[in-house]
């Protein structure tokens, strides 16, 4: 078993990414802030996470887990609305979603993921 963690873009304070044991655990990202609706935010975040799991050995057909973070609960179905379309049929990962307040006021959405690794991470 390798139990090597590798840590990704690390400050003093986190790692953007930690790979462990096959896995790789993401830390929380937002949208750009000029994506005004929730709908705009959810899609620019998921085309992010997309590069991510790209550039870490992985795809969306492999995401474990989500944690989705709404700064305002009812804002769930435009949220829904980008997933659902984005997640392959028959690949959705176990997955929890809150509000909770977010770092910036123009946040609407922060998404925390993990992935299984499958390729070789492109470093």
């Amino acid at each position: 078993m390798n139990t090597e963690i590798k840590r990704y873009d690390v400050n003093d304070r986190m790692s953007r990414v930690v790979v462990y044991n096959g896995v790789a655990h993401f830390c929380g990202h937002v949208a750009a802030p000029s994506n005004k609706t929730i709908e705009e935010q959810t899609t620019a975040l998921l085309a992010r996470y997309e590069e991510l799991l790209e550039q870490f050995g992985s795809d969306k057909e492999h995401i474990l887990t989500a944690t989705i973070y709404l700064k305002d609960i009812s804002l769930i179905d435009g949220m829904n609305k980008v997933w659902d379309q984005w997640i392959p049929k028959g690949c959705a990962p176990a997955r929890a979603c809150v509000q909770a307040p977010l770092a910036g006021e123009e946040f609407l959405v922060e998404i925390v993921m993990t992935a299984a690794v499958i390729r070789e991470i492109k470093d």
